[in-house]
């Protein structure tokens, strides 16, 4: 078995923060100049992509970065009532127990993402952690953490949640997972053509394992 780098996404991918990203999105849309998100939008905004969702949501470019501070800032204090997605730390656990490096690109703080990984005993797991602020620049994030860590790219897997995540992964030429249990639909994952679509945890290891 070729070991292999995994490369995951944070949010709504290995951290079930989707409800508590909305609950202080509505807190700061006031503030931002958007409109809240009702109960009864999510499942539609589920199926829209990244860049449909900022058009939805009305909010000026410009701004994107500011929220995504604040948003960030507000989050810290929730993180200890933050747990991992069910059953993603298994799969974790025995991912990195067969020899895989696995990693983490976020566009979270690394405080968050280190406090959330110390308080759910999964910090040994993961060698290495990047974070990056960039609204549809993911790719140039992961071409550096490719570089920096020395990674052939053809032993390089994407686990992701979103469509900017299958977007991203497709320029950088490394194959993509898109999860379907974060923030976007399996229809919108699956119209991006992500290499491959999961439903379950469990899946990660026969996907890893045999391609």
């Amino acid at each position: 078995m070729t070991q292999k780098a995994i490369i995951f996404d944070f949010d709504g991918t290995i951290a079930d923060t989707v409800d508590a990203l909305v609950c202080i999105a509505n807190r700061l849309a006031e503030e931002f100049g958007y409109v809240p998100i009702a109960p009864e939008d999510l499942a539609m905004l589920k199926n829209l992509s990244s860049r449909e969702i900022i058009k939805y949501s009305g909010i000026p470019l410009f701004k994107i970065p500011f929220l995504v501070k604040k948003v960030k800032s507000e989050l810290k204090s929730k993180i200890p009532e933050l747990k991992p997605i069910p059953g993603v730390k298994d799969v974790l656990i025995v991912l990195k127990s067969q020899g895989n490096r696995l990693g983490i690109i976020t566009s979270n703080s690394q405080d968050n993402v280190t406090e959330f990984l110390k308080a759910n005993n999964l910090e040994d797991l993961f060698d290495f952690i990047y974070s990056g602020v960039t609204i549809f620049g993911k790719t140039t994030i992961i071409n550096n953490v490719l570089k920096q860590q020395q990674l052939n790219p053809q032993k390089v897997i994407y686990v992701g949640d979103e469509t900017r995540d299958i977007e991203a992964s497709k320029k950088a030429n490394i194959k993509v997972i898109a999860v379907a249990w974060g923030f976007n639909s399996a229809e919108v994952l699956a119209s991006q053509n992500p290499n491959f679509l999961i439903y379950q945890p469990s899946e990660l290891l026969e996907v890893v394992n045999n391609h």
